[in-house]
């Protein structure tokens, strides 16, 4: 992989991903030269369709989509809006593009998808919990990611929650305590509080 100024990538590439935040975009792209018949995918949360393509005409602003740590070894999801024949051509098969209507989709889904780190601290810490507990806490980690993973790829939310729902059961015990202490209302509040910026 190398890499040089930004012009120069620019002028050497048919299709460029702007990896960058959407408050320093305007300064980043100020005076860097497009061409008509570039692509142009966009990782820039907060700015939609509209915004990239008035950061880099005459250049053709072809989809944003948000990527996540995954994506390099597969199996990632790619929530996308704009020309998703194109993502799927760049990521696909090895990731799945979700495809999004419009930009008020776009911006519900980037809310949602924040819970993405609430679920990694859950299992952090109680992977640190259980290694407190036993011989191999590295063991332990693998073993409750690999767990949550596999469980929630295999069957929607909901069945699965019914699924481990046995009347006073380690699950439903453990669920049962922390809705009771708020969870839910509280992972609630913070996705509208996203969700209103």
């Amino acid at each position: 992989m190398t890499a040089g100024p930004n012009q120069a990538v620019i002028d050497s590439s048919d299709v460029v991903f702007l990896g960058i935040m959407a408050e320093a975009a305007g300064a980043v792209l100020d005076g860097l030269a497009f061409r008509p018949d570039q692509q142009v995918i966009s990782f820039m949360a907060g700015a939609g369709l509209e915004r990239v393509s008035e950061l880099v005409a005459p250049a053709r602003a072809s989809a944003v989509m948000m990527p996540f740590p995954g994506i390099a070894e597969g199996g990632s999801p790619i929530m996308a809006l704009g020309d998703t024949v194109l993502l799927e051509s760049i990521f696909s098969p090895a990731n799945t593009v979700f495809a999004l209507q419009d930009e008020a989709e776009l911006s519900a889904y980037l809310c949602a998808q924040a819970v993405l780190s609430p679920v990694a601290r859950m299992v952090s810490d109680a992977a640190r919990w259980l290694g407190s507990r036993v011989e191999d806490g590295a063991q332990g980690e693998t073993f409750l990611r690999m767990l949550a993973g596999t469980s929630l790829q295999a069957a929607e939310c909901e069945h699965l929650i019914e699924a481990l729902n046995t009347p006073g059961g380690f699950n439903q015990r453990l669920r049962l305590h922390m809705e009771a202490a708020g969870m839910s209302d509280d992972l609630s509040a913070g996705l509208t509080l996203l969700e209103r910026g």
